[in-house]
């Protein structure tokens, strides 16, 4: 994965459309190679007939099923910062660029950057001005490292921190450095100053690094308790942090819209339901042993996966093998430029 990451509820109004890589008409309730599905969702919600397996249906169009009992923990974007260099005027520049921030903005951001092929900064500046985005306080001075992972969405926030952290009298530098492992350490030791993170990924992160590898979880799908465990922590290694916004990057499950209106799901727990018999699972090869993916479709939502085919993490080999109906359900992420409505 791009990051270990999870998800909060989307709710099944995120559509997501692919270029047509199903067969033609496949989108109107047929299978993969052009038939009716092998089973139908009952109609009384799925259990008296339940025990049928539920076989992938091709389509051009994906849906997000609702993670409606938690299974992901929370993964809300969230400004770190380095704690000795942090002023009141630059948590607030970072906290007015969170509070204009949701997921849809965020897929908007990603769309324009991995779709459209605006740069970063081009996307940065345009949203900055849409967004109408206001620092108050202008009282910052000195100079501002604003670290990026290497992936396009954490190098767009760095460039919207970087606008509001100018706006706020600050002298700023983008610097792309790699991964968590590499910038992580970069941000202790004051080389950045700032780097757009995630709620649930960093605490779980710097939780192994201050209590070891076998220490127990601390992020969980409640926000508040997940940032209040992320604060703690950040105490222990020199970082502090501005406010979380709604936008969220996390693992998703998605089927496609034709399955979903064949089964009658939209969530979860219906298809768990619905599906008795079992779905065919499309996703990273590390999926069988995550807890957040295979063992906690079955645990958390007692859903049987008849089938696990190793693709990718939310990539295109994913979403080809849910298109061509070669899986049924497949791992995706929430904040993906695909799920752009069109």
């Amino acid at each position: 994965m791009r990051h270990p990451r999870t998800l909060t509820a989307l709710g099944a109004a995120l559509v997501l459309t692919l270029a047509a890589c199903g067969d033609p008409g496949s989108a109107d309730g047929g299978t993969a190679d052009g038939g009716s599905a092998a089973t139908s969702a009952p109609a009384d919600g799925g259990t008296s007939a339940a025990a049928a397996a539920c076989e992938p249906i091709a389509g051009d169009q994906l849906v997000v099923l609702e993670d409606d009992q938690d299974l992901q923990t929370v993964d809300n974007v969230i400004p770190a910062v380095h704690a000795s260099d942090a002023e009141p005027a630059m948590i607030a520049a970072l906290d007015a660029v969170s509070a204009s921030l949701d997921t849809e903005a965020l897929i908007e951001l990603n769309r324009q950057v991995d779709v459209e092929r605006s740069t970063s900064s081009e996307a940065a500046a345009a949203y900055f001005e849409e967004a109408g985005i206001e620092v108050e306080d202008t009282s910052g001075s000195g100079d501002v490292v604003v670290g990026a992972g290497n992936f396009s969405e954490s190098a767009t926030l760095a460039e919207l921190y970087a606008l509001a952290l100018t706006e706020a009298g600050y002298t700023t530098e983008v610097r792309t450095i790699g991964n968590r492992e590499t910038y992580e350490p970069a941000l202790e030791s004051g080389e950045l100053t700032v780097v757009p993170e995630y709620v649930g990924t960093l605490t779980e992160f710097l939780n192994l690094k201050v209590n070891g590898a076998d220490a127990e979880a601390r992020a969980s799908s409640d926000l508040e308790a997940t940032t209040e465990a992320l604060r703690e922590l950040g105490e222990e290694v020199g970082l502090t942090f501005g406010e979380p916004s709604e936008a969220a990057d996390q693992n998703a499950y998605a089927v496609t819209t034709a399955f979903a209106d064949e089964y009658a799901v939209t969530t979860l727990s219906e298809l768990a339901e619905t599906c008795g018999g079992g779905v065919v699972l499309g996703g990273p090869p590390e999926c069988p042993d995550r807890p957040f993916c295979q063992p906690g479709l079955e645990e958390t939502y007692g859903l049987t996966i008849s089938e696990f085919v190793s693709l990718d993490a939310g990539g295109p080999l994913t979403k080809q093998a849910l298109t061509s109906g070669e899986v049924s359900l497949g791992m995706v992420f929430s904040s993906d430029a695909a799920l752009a409505e069109e």
